[in-house]
């Protein structure tokens, strides 16, 4: 699946200057602006012609800040930007370079576009020997993010990314963490992370007072059925699901595992490693307070049965000798509906914080999720 990619460039005074040529990029995650080039910055996504990524012809619009000769530009017809009060900062006309600002007043080093889109902006920024920082910023809805980081590392230093600043407007300057992400990682890397974050949330369940400065998600039937209600006539068995979760998170309460703290996205390609075995987890902006078996269960995606089954068993057997007398497997089981239910509640929240241009990323995940609850009720 490929992604062809069109420019629409404005000067920083605001002037459109035309669009590019259409060109291929070289992934079809429309996230991803890495291989743009310099000169310019990516501030959003403008339009598609698909509903959903990756791939199809995506248009952004960049901000010029330097030389663009080797694209081939045409003229473009008027593009009036109109404001929006969900725009990140960092999509506004001069937003990136503001940031860049910001990071040289920290670090010193050539910055290079990653990734912008509605759920951050990421430059790496380079030393004479390779990268030694990455700036992020993040939206309003992803603004504990840095707090996270801080109070994780109160109690695991070596598990989260070295905060180096943080600043306005999302913006955070994080040390360069040597190494791979693990993208596509195996079931053996899914237990070492597993295993690496179990004392985390066993700490956290038990010191739950720096939780209340993040996202609260403790289970509660209000946000699925919120989310889920408009779909009643169209997902079958949706509603008798919802109308069945007082019971389930009763049953769930009766497990006895307590409510942690969850990173959210906890996968191989979250984590960084290296090659003397440090394992590095990032990106803490879906981080919340609830139920431990989320994060479980997301490392489980994508694994055989048996890889599952015997990543589940440790997982209870850990769980069991901190909360003795809680019934982990069964918790787990009772929270497979409720997982997906969670992703139609944050992916609705995504939908509800962006401005509607970047809704493509999103919107066919919530019925998706919600159809996926059903399956697995």
């Amino acid at each position: 699946m490929t992604r062809t990619v069109t420019l629409v460039l404005i000067s920083p005074a605001g002037e459109i200057l035309g669009e590019t040529e259409p060109f291929e990029a070289a992934v079809p995650y429309w996230q991803e602006v890495s291989g743009f080039g310099p000169g310019l910055q990516v501030l959003r996504l403008l339009h598609a012609d698909r509903s959903a990524p990756p791939g199809g012809h995506v248009t952004y619009l960049a901000e010029v800040t330097g030389s663009v000769e080797r694209f081939t530009i045409k003229p473009v017809s008027p593009y009036a930007s109109e404001p929006h009060p969900a725009r990140a900062p960092y999509a506004e006309l001069g937003g990136p370079t503001a940031s860049l600002a910001w990071a040289a007043t920290v670090v010193t080093g050539e910055a290079a576009q990653q990734r912008t889109w509605n759920l951050s902006a990421i430059w790496r920024i380079d030393g004479p020997s390779g990268p030694v920082a990455w700036l992020k910023q993040v939206p309003r809805f992803f603004a504990h993010e840095p707090y996270a980081i801080r109070m994780v590392a109160e109690f695991a230093p070596s598990l989260v990314p070295q905060l180096l600043a943080e600043g306005d407007h999302g913006r955070m300057l994080l040390a360069h963490a040597p190494g791979a992400d693990r993208y596509g990682a195996g079931a053996e890397m899914c237990a070492s992370i597993a295993a690496a974050f179990h004392p985390i949330q066993a700490h956290f369940a038990a010191h739950q007072a720096p939780l209340a400065k993040i996202p609260d998600a403790r289970l509660r039937v209000e946000p699925f059925a919120r989310v889920a209600a408009p779909c009643y006539d169209t997902i079958p068995g949706l509603e008798a699901l919802i109308g069945d979760l007082p019971e389930r998170l009763a049953a769930i309460a009766a497990c006895g595992l307590p409510d942690t703290l969850v990173h959210g996205d906890l996968h191989p390609g979250n984590v960084r490693t290296d090659d003397a075995g440090r394992l590095t987890i990032m990106d803490w902006g879906d981080c919340t307070f609830g139920h431990p078996a989320i994060d479980i269960l997301r490392l489980t995606d994508g694994l055989t049965a048996p890889e599952r089954d015997a990543l589940l068993d440790a997982w209870a057997g850990r769980w069991t000798q901190t909360v003795p007398g809680s019934d982990p497997l069964r918790a787990v089981n009772l929270m497979r509906p409720i997982y997906a239910l969670r992703g139609a509640v944050i992916y609705s929240a995504f939908l509800a914080g962006i401005e509607p241009s970047e809704w493509p990323y999103h919107a066919a995940d919530v019925p998706e999720r919600l159809t996926a609850a059903v399956a697995c009720g």
